[in-house]
């Protein structure tokens, strides 16, 4: 039995000009839904092995948050979570498998679409919320089989979806 926690970073403000997209910082909304989302994640007992993180400077600012209020493990930053689609999404998760719960701190479609792709079944509540869309801050919590080396599409189990809203 394994565990991947897909998170979509926080919310961020808009690109200023001369500021690349990559560099683009939470806004105060993001910082909070960050640390609330750190909190929720330690009263669910939500403790992750290893965080995969983008590099991206949002993501890493919600990592931060995040930190604060939550164990996330041994933190990998990586370059290829700003630029991968779901499917390179889900390789970094195999290559990475041998750990058996991962937290996954990405960007959007690819968070949606891997969450949505992975998960065969689920509770019935998370998989409405996730089928309405994945909002920043978003966590979905999908139980897998075996070790996530071995990780299909279709064959995890979307246990909880959390959103700022239940927060």
């Amino acid at each position: 039995m394994s565990k991947l926690y897909l998170l979509r970073h926080a919310k961020a403000g808009w690109a200023l000009p001369g500021v690349r997209d990559f560099d683009r910082p939470l806004d105060a909304t993001g910082v909070a839904d960050a640390e609330a989302t750190g909190t929720a994640m330690r009263a669910c007992g939500y403790v992750p092995e290893l965080t995969l993180c983008s590099n991206a400077r949002r993501a890493r600012e919600t990592l931060e948050g995040l930190a604060g209020h939550a164990d996330t493990g041994r933190v990998v930053f990586t370059d290829a979570l700003y630029s991968a689609d779901a499917s390179g999404y889900l390789d970094k998760i195999r290559e990475n498998g041998r750990h058996g719960s991962i937290l996954v701190i990405g960007h959007n479609p690819m968070m949606e679409d891997l969450a949505i792709a992975v998960s065969g079944d689920g509770e019935e509540a998370a998989l409405h919320t996730l089928h309405t869309g994945f909002p920043t801050s978003g966590l979905a919590v999908i139980r897998l089989e075996g070790a996530l080396t071995g990780a299909e599409l279709g064959r995890g189990y979307l246990e909880a979806f959390l959103t700022p809203a239940d927060l």
